[in-house]
């Protein structure tokens, strides 16, 4: 492809990206493919000769796009949003075009590790210091670290491959990590003979977007020499509006802190930033006296990384902190008429405090039940949702995730709902 065909068909590309997205919501939003299903789409040997770009065009829609799942679609409330924009999309065209490799920073999951790595080693350099009589080994073998029961699962994943114990740590009515209940594990653990060093608090749950006290378990982590680091993936966005900055109390007792602008601020994927308390802590962790010393940060556990900054640029600039703020809000305001409309159907109920764009809802039933509606739902496609457990309970979770999400979509989701509910309890009640 030489240049004039690039411009040609970079003028296309922009044009079925357009049509795709202005037009998504008339796709179905989750595929109804088995696993396989191109083997018999596709030629089993890449091809000997070049072949046309319209055929490979042509190609996208025969056999790409059966098979997506399209997280953009209004229709699609499962997970958290993952975050798209037209200036987003244009800076990933120019960031792979200046193709330059950043040496800096990863993923939320990545983070957690980094963090937890600094911690080991700052901890072990500690209790050497006070007891030069143990060994590196020693120590590390008694290290011990914790999270909410509540965290995602990277977290447990961190401190696997970090090679340290992880403790789940209980949460109250609401799903949050309370200063009381860490206190007495980190007590018990100490008596125990065992070295308490890392925190992992959490900023919007993942099952029900629940909110870590901050200001009680943030003063115990500084005072028994724990890592604190605040995972606020999907929630960290909304803290650009006032109104949410009550839920930051405590930050500053966090050694480090990380959100994800690719969930919840309208830069597309992937995008995660992370802030460091004392950078020396982090740097000293990775530091390695290699040649390129001189020409590396220690900040990360890839050497590369894209020019990931570029797509944030565009969007702060495009949108404005107003128009940010306005994306927030209305996701807020949608997931609170979705809230609204669940109560005033007595054969459901909220199973969470609906704090910011998620909604754990399910009916006044059994597990199974429950179960069977989510499969419904699924399986006709309308819609796409996913479940968690709360309480021992099979909730359902409805997350408010694309940026063309508006009101009638919640009405039409509701009202999809409940009827399929209906069809299930009509049923029960026939074989009862």
């Amino acid at each position: 492809m030489d240049t004039a065909e690039f411009r040609h068909r970079g003028k296309e590309m922009v044009d079925y990206v357009a049509d795709y997205l202005e037009n998504i919501e008339q796709r179905p939003v989750y595929p109804d493919l088995k696993p396989g299903y191109l083997r018999s789409l596709i030629p089993t040997e890449a091809p000997t000769d070049p072949e046309s770009y319209d055929d490979i065009m042509k190609d996208v829609e025969r056999v790409i796009m059966p098979g997506i799942t399209h997280w953009h679609s209004p229709h699609f409330y499962a997970y958290f949003s993952a975050a798209s924009s037209y200036p987003a999309m244009l800076a990933d065209m120019l960031c792979g075009a200046i193709g330059c490799i950043g040496f800096s920073w990863g993923t939320a999951s990545e983070a957690t590790l980094v963090a937890l790595l600094a911690a080991r080693c700052k901890t072990i350099r500690r209790v050497q210091a006070s007891n030069p009589e143990l060994s590196e080994g020693e120590i590390f073998s008694k290290l011990v670290s914790y999270a909410s029961e509540q965290s995602h699962s990277s977290v447990e994943r961190a401190a696997r491959i970090g090679g340290v114990m992880m403790r789940k740590v209980p949460t109250d009515s609401n799903y949050a990590v309370r200063g009381d209940v860490l206190r007495k594990m980190i007590e018990e653990d100490k008596a125990a003979g065992l070295v308490p060093f890392y925190f992992c608090a959490t900023l919007g749950t993942t099952p029900s977007c629940a909110f870590d006290c901050l200001s009680e378990v943030g003063p115990i982590c500084n005072e028994e020499n724990l890592w604190m680091h605040i995972d606020a993936a999907y929630a960290g966005s909304a803290f650009i509006c006032p109104e949410f900055r009550p839920l930051l109390n405590g930050v500053e007792f966090a050694d480090s802190f990380n959100f994800n602008p690719h969930k919840w601020l309208l830069v597309n994927f992937d995008c995660s930033a992370m802030w460091v308390k004392r950078r020396a802590d982090i740097i000293g962790a990775f530091k390695l006296l290699l040649w390129c010393s001189s020409v590396l940060q220690h900040w990360q556990i890839p050497l590369g990384r894209r020019f990931r900054s570029l797509k944030m640029w565009f969007v702060f600039r495009v949108y404005g902190l107003s128009g940010l703020q306005a994306h927030i809000r209305k996701h807020v305001s949608l997931a609170k008429e979705f809230e609204r409309l669940v109560r005033a159907d007595k054969r459901f109920e909220i199973c969470a405090k609906v704090v910011m764009g998620l909604v754990c809802f399910r009916l006044k039933e059994s597990n199974e039940l429950n179960q069977k509606l989510l499969e419904r739902i699924n399986k006709s496609r309308a819609i796409h949702l996913v479940p968690c457990q709360l309480s021992g309970h099979f909730v359902l979770r409805f997350a408010i995730c694309s940026r063309s999400t508006e009101s009638h979509h919640i009405q039409r989701a509701w009202s999809h709902i409940s009827q399929l509910a209906s069809e299930l309890l009509l049923e029960i009640n026939h074989h009862h």
